[in-house]
Parts: structure tokens; sequence; C-alpha cells
């Protein structure tokens, strides 16, 4: 009896609480959003990532092959296709790719504004990319941004000497002497071997004469 009169007592106290009653409808909210995205990633958007990483090699050995138009031809549909999906992320930076190979920079950059990559080198590319196509578009103050943060992106000895470099270049073709010999002389202290293999003295010695 002293159960049942607990339960009635809870229960009228919950009727009477309008602030109990938001809290408990917020909390129910999130549980049932909570559950329903787990159900969603484990029965939807799994299945249909797993088969997105296993569509975009034929695009992907096209453009190994130097088959540019028929790799275009090939993943132009499987990216609307997949896009949102991991498998789709990987042919859209492709994709990019291979209209760059075509001249195209306007429509590779277009695209790869909206790749995501999640592997070690992936972020640095997608960034590095951007700022060649910013390059070759004329646009070099843009693409120096570009590289600098492609430089600092998971920093390691391949791209980020590599898009130092690159910026260092820019940094030239604007002028910029200043920025140009910062960037290479951190080449040189940071990334010996890189450096070394670029000559990069011969670079600082010149940008240091203007």
């Amino acid at each position: 009896m002293a159960g049942t009169t607990s339960f009635n007592d809870l229960k009228r106290q919950f009727q009477q609480n309008k602030k109990l009653r938001i809290i408990t409808a917020v909390v129910i909210g999130f549980i049932v959003g909570i559950l329903g995205y787990i159900l969603y990633k484990q029965l939807v958007y799994a299945p249909k990532n797993q088969k997105s990483n296993e569509g975009y090699y034929r695009g992907l050995n096209l453009a190994a092959k130097d088959s540019v138009d028929a790799s275009i031809a090939e993943l132009e549909p499987f990216v609307k296709k997949n896009d949102g999906y991991q498998g789709g992320q990987v042919a859209k930076f492709t994709l990019a790719r291979q209209y760059m190979a075509k001249g195209d920079f306007k429509k590779a950059l277009k695209l790869l504004e909206d790749v995501s990559l999640k592997d070690t080198y992936g972020p640095a590319m997608v960034l590095g990319l951007q700022g060649d196509c910013n390059s070759e578009l004329g646009k070099y103050k843009d693409a120096l941004s570009f590289y600098e943060d492609a430089a600092e992106v998971n920093e390691n000895e391949w791209t980020t000497p590599t898009y130092l470099f690159k910026a260092g270049q820019v940094a030239e073709e604007i002028k910029d002497y200043a920025k140009a010999k910062e960037l290479y002389e951190k080449i040189n202290q940071d990334y010996y071997m890189f450096g070394q293999q670029k000559t990069i003295d011969k670079y600082i010695a010149r940008v240091s004469n203007k």
C-alpha cells in the first residue's frame, strides 16, 4: 500500500511540476535521438559506407593508367551516388585530380572544397591541391595560404616540407621575399634531408639578395 501511495505521489508531483516534465521530455528525446543515431549508423550508414569503399577502384585504376576521360566518366556518377561516404570522398579526391589533369582547375577546386579524407596524409594533400589549383589560376595569395595550412596539418617528413617549399615558391612569385626566406629557412632547420634534396641553400641565397 505504501508503495502504491508513493508512486501516486510521484505521479501527482510530475503532473504538477512543469519544469520536471520539460526536463524529462528533453532527456527522453535525447536518449531516443542517440538510439536512433546508433541504429542508423549500424543498419544504414555502415553497409552503404562499406559498399562505397568497394566501388571506386575502377575509376582509381583508370586514373593510374592516365586514362583521364575514362576515369572521369567512371567517377562522376559514383561521386554523385556516394557523396558523404568514405569511398565517395576518395573518389571525389581522385576526380578532382583528373579535372586538374585536363586543366579544369575551377571545377577541381570546387570539388576539393568539399573533400574530407581522414588518413595521415589526406587532409594535407587536399589543402595542397587547392593550393595548386589557385596557383594555376594565378591566385597566388590564396595558394600561399593553402600551402601553409597544408604544411601545418599532421606535420611529418613528407607533406610538411613539400608544402613549405611550394609556399616559398609562391611567396617569391608575389615578391614577398622575406616570407619566402622564412619558409625556406624553416625547411633547412627542421627538414634537413628534404632541404638537401632541393639544395635549399640556393633558394635561401636567392631570396636573401632581393
